[in-house]
């Protein structure tokens, strides 16, 4: 297995094209009940491939990332080749971005010396797909970017 399983409440979200994917296979409902009961392993191995070919899709699909912390907001921009990220810091410890007050200061003072604002970016390595999964098994969340483009106007990058 490359990625993770996927989570029971996400193979419920997904049970029809779960459905599809074991139809692909010639399994219907009687067999997979039937495989799970006399060969467990392959169906866990159903399970593994499913979960791969989903988070292939959601990965390869994935432009925008945003990790949360304290006192940090990381935001992650993605094409092809490049990953582009902006880190803003708090300077002042009391600041939690995990709140809507920390946020709301942010909005307040993101143009004082108490926010550090750096960039950067670099090349993705040979596969780009499991670097996107390894920054969100550290907690990043798929984005729809605006608060990084948002940043990226304000930086003019």
């Amino acid at each position: 297995m490359k990625y993770t399983r996927l989570t029971k409440e996400q193979f419920e979200e997904m049970h029809p094209e779960f459905t599809n994917f074991l139809a692909s296979q010639q399994i219907d409902k009687h067999e997979w009940d039937k495989l799970k009961e006399e060969k467990p392993e392959v169906a866990e191995q159903e399970l593994d491939v499913f979960s791969d070919l989903v988070w292939e899709g959601v990965l390869s699909n994935a432009r925008f990332l945003e990790h949360y912390s304290k006192n940090h907001i990381f935001l992650f921009g993605f094409d092809e080749k490049h990953i582009h990220t902006i880190v803003i810091k708090a300077l002042l410890t009391d600041i939690d971005f995990m709140t809507q007050e920390g946020l709301q200061w942010l909005s307040d003072a993101v143009f004082t010396n108490d926010v550090e604002i750096k960039h950067g970016g670099k090349d993705f390595g040979s596969d780009r797909n499991k670097e996107v999964f390894d920054i969100i098994q550290q907690g990043a969340i798929l984005s729809d970017g605006v608060l990084y483009q948002q940043f990226k106007d304000l930086l003019k990058l």
